[in-house]
Formats: structure tokens, sequence, C-alpha cells
């Protein structure tokens, strides 16, 4: 399948094409000065493998997950690594010719009675695709199953599962929060059963978690994250839910059996971090949401900060085939949203800034929880794609551009400078395409003025990822 558009130029869609090689460079090209104060290493993982040898993945989210490590030694120098995951999925799939993917909208052949242990027996999968996080001294990779992969953040070898949380329910996110006063890292699970359940979990280390909170539910709803304030776990259901027994009992792909139900509105729930009791509850008009921004106390009121959708139509339109071949046909934007959830149970809700916004970052270990004035996203600017970088300031909803023709961004991820007093003192890094090229590079911002100071370029282009996470040295 030809994944570049018609001309002579180099489409964006180059983004969605498989990168298999696996590779190594001690020292990329750089232009502009490196930050001598940034040690360390910003991974990012991506669906870097979509084609198989019988079939490819239905959908963007099911592509088979690679580590990409841009290394800094302090010296201005910048490193270049990439490495898959060596998972069971990508193993099956490989023998299969891609036949036995069991992903997010991809799905296999199998019997009902497969079907139903599947789903039932956390026969799950562990193409940890999505994102990047630490419990413990342990690194781990994630996708929305309570299976993460561990890994080496130097040299992005495999490690093997880390099982800690697989007790806690068959569907997880991958955006858990860290809880700086406990060493913890918060996250949920829905456990799926005749009687299904919201779970709220901390684990210390791999082996060491407790239960926050429970919460009975009918239909599950698909949560792809969720908010935290210094007193409250803050759920949001999505009016996009699921019958159990018919997702297990269903023809279709994971996701494929949730059910948008606008009558149902969003629902939030905020949960006493010490208690695990259900503080309050709130409802608002129908909207989609896969990332959180921030959330905070302001008196008695909770702030909830993030990108929302009208519908849960997004998630059709990042089908492989219609990425791949329509390079004008990427579809909504999603909208940086402010709800302000009164005690009286009453929502109010503005826009943040008057941009789209996407894969939002904020300045995390200083503010996240607390209130902040800074977001950074990526943003299409009426583009076919996620393409330009943006900076909010949410205090006033003014914002900053970085885009570049023929240059399409990734997330930014903020990384502060060491000692720094002011909530934008560090830089943004973002992997970019440089459809010109045909490979891409990292970009490396100065976060507080948003403009460049270096670019390393890889030897070949990445393709478009989801989340990474800077790791000092």
């Amino acid at each position: 399948m030809s994944i570049v558009a018609a001309g002579s130029a180099v489409s964006h869609t180059l983004g969605f094409a498989d990168q298999t090689e696996e590779v190594h460079v001690d020292a990329l090209a750089v232009s502009g000065e490196v930050p001598t104060w940034l040690h360390g290493g910003l991974v990012r993982v991506t669906p870097a493998q979509m084609d198989f040898e019988k079939r490819s993945v239905s959908h963007w989210f099911d592509g088979m997950a690679m580590l990409n490590r841009f290394g800094f030694s302090g010296d201005g120098s910048v490193s270049y690594g990439s490495r898959f995951l060596d998972t069971n999925a990508r193993r099956e799939a490989l023998a299969s010719g891609g036949t036995s993917i069991n992903g997010f909208a991809t799905d296999p052949c199998r019997s009902l009675f497969q079907r139903v242990q599947s789903v039932f027996n956390q026969d799950i999968t562990d193409n940890a695709n999505v994102n990047l996080s630490r419990v413990g001294d342990e690194y781990i990779a994630m996708t929305e199953t309570p299976i993460p992969v561990r890994f080496d953040p130097e040299t992005l070898e495999t490690l093997g599962h880390d099982e800690g949380a697989k007790k806690y329910g068959q569907i997880s996110t991958a955006h858990p929060h860290h809880d700086p006063e406990h060493g913890e890292l918060i996250n949920f699970a829905a456990h799926l059963g005749r009687k299904s359940v919201y779970k709220i979990y901390a684990r210390a280390t791999a082996t060491e978690s407790r239960t926050l909170a429970t919460m009975a539910v009918r239909e599950p709803s698909y949560m792809h994250s969720f908010a935290l304030t210094e007193r409250y776990v803050v759920l949001l259901e999505n009016p996009l839910v699921v019958n159990p027994l018919k997702l297990a009992l269903g023809a279709k792909s994971f996701i494929n059996n949730y059910v948008w139900k606008p009558e149902l509105g969003m629902r939030i729930h905020a949960f006493d971090r010490k208690t695990g009791a259900l503080a309050r509850s709130w409802k608002t008009d129908a909207f989609f949401v896969f990332h959180t921004i921030n959330a905070y106390e302001d008196g008695d009121a909770l702030v909830v900060d993030l990108c929302a959708y009208d519908d849960a139509s997004i998630i059709g339109l990042l089908e492989l085939d219609r990425l791949r071949t329509n390079a004008d046909a990427y579809g909504p934007q999603a909208r940086p949203l402010r709800l302000t959830l009164g005690v009286d149970g009453g929502v109010d809700t503005r826009a943040l800034a008057d941009v789209d916004l996407e894969l939002p970052r904020i300045n995390y270990r200083a503010n996240n929880g607390k209130p902040y004035r800074y977001v950074y996203g990526g943003s299409t600017g009426d583009a076919a794609f996620l393409k330009r970088l943006v900076k909010v300031d949410v205090s006033d909803g003014s914002h900053q551009v970085w885009d570049e023709p023929g240059a399409w961004a990734g997330e930014p991820v903020f990384v502060p400078r060491p000692g720094a007093t002011e909530e934008d003192d560090g830089v943004v890094l973002s992997v970019v395409l440089d459809t010109d090229a045909g490979t891409s590079f990292l970009l490396v911002l100065d976060a507080q003025s948003f403009t460049e100071v270096a670019r390393a370029r890889a030897p070949h282009h990445i393709p478009f990822g989801f989340h990474g996470q800077f790791f000092s040295a």
C-alpha cells in the first residue's frame, strides 16, 4: 500500500509507514546549541510496524511498539537508538503474518470460546505502544491493559512483564499519575464481569500496591486518562460505554463493541484519596476526551482542564487505511476546555484558548494537581493532522506557535531547567517528521520564548507516536 500522496512531495502520511530498522548512533548531526544542563534521555514509544506478511493492522493504535531514545550526555551532543519491545504480541504477529493481532481495533479470527476466554481471563495484549512511566525502580511501557512491559531506559532492552496491577482488571489506562508524597503511581482499571467495577489503585513498587477506591458500574465507559488533585482522584466517564457480555460474545474488535450514548452526558466523579469515598459526582453535556491536561482545587470547587471532541467519531477517523490513503482526512479537532465543578453540582464550561490542542503536557513535577499557567500541545492549525506546536497561557488564553513548512511535530515534552523557579523555565522536546528530507529530527525549543535552540537529525523517519518521557541521568 502506498503511503505517499500524489505529487512529487512526500506527504505527512510517511508518518504512518513502517520503520522496522533498529539502530544506534553515537552522535547525531546537531544544529544550534543543546543546553549542557540537559542530561538524560527522551524516550518515546511509537507504533512502528503496521504491516505483516498476511495482513496489516486496522487501526493506528494497534501498530507494534518500538522505543526511540534521544540521549543527552551534558556536553551538547545527542545520541539516538531505536529498538522494538520484545512482546508476546509482536512475536505472535511475526509468526502468524499478522493474523494473531488482538488489539484496540484489530481482531484475530477466534472461536466464541476463545473470545470469552480473552476478555474474562485476561489473555490480553502486551503491545505497550502508548506511554512510558516509572514505578519504583522499574521503567515501564504501557497500553490500555494492566500488564506493562519493563525496559532498560538506556539500552532499550525489554526486561519482561510487570504483572503487579493485573489483579485489578482487564482494562486500564496508559496515563497513570505520580504521587510524590507517597512515592506511588496511581491508576485505575475496569474489572469486567457479571458485576463490573472501577478500581482505583496505587503502586509503590512492582509488587507493592493498594486499592484506593472502588465503584460498581453496569456499562463501563472507555476512559483513556483521568485527573488528580491534591485531595481527589477524578474519573471522567465518556458516554462511550460497553456491555461486558457483548464485549465477550460479540464478533467485533475491542473498541467497536462500545456504543456512543450522548444521553448519558459526561459523568465526572471525585474520589477522596485518603478515604476512598466518592466525594461527589457531576453530569454535563456529552463530549469525548482522550486526554486531561491538569486539575486542581479552587476552594470547594474542582477545576478540570482537558482536550474535548464533540463526540467519539475521532476513533474511527484514526483507522490506518484512512490515514494512509487520504492525506486530507484527519477529522475533528480537540478543543482545550476548562470545567469548573461546583459544590452544588453545577458545571461551568469555557474554552481555555481559541486554538485546537491535543497531546497536552505541562510542567508536571511542579504543577500537576495544582494551579498552573502553561500547557504545551500539538495542534493542526487546520492542517490534515497534528502539525505544529502551541504553548497556551491558560490565565488569559494567549498562545505561541512553532510551525515550519513540511514539518509535522509530535507531542511536546517539557523538561525543567535544574534550579528553575519559573514554571516555563526549561526546554520543550519534540520529534518532528521532515517531509522534505523524508527523515525525522529532534526539536529543542526554549520553553519561555518558544523559539528553536537546536535540532538533531535522526537517520530515518520515525513513525508518528503518542507519548514519551524524559528520564534524567
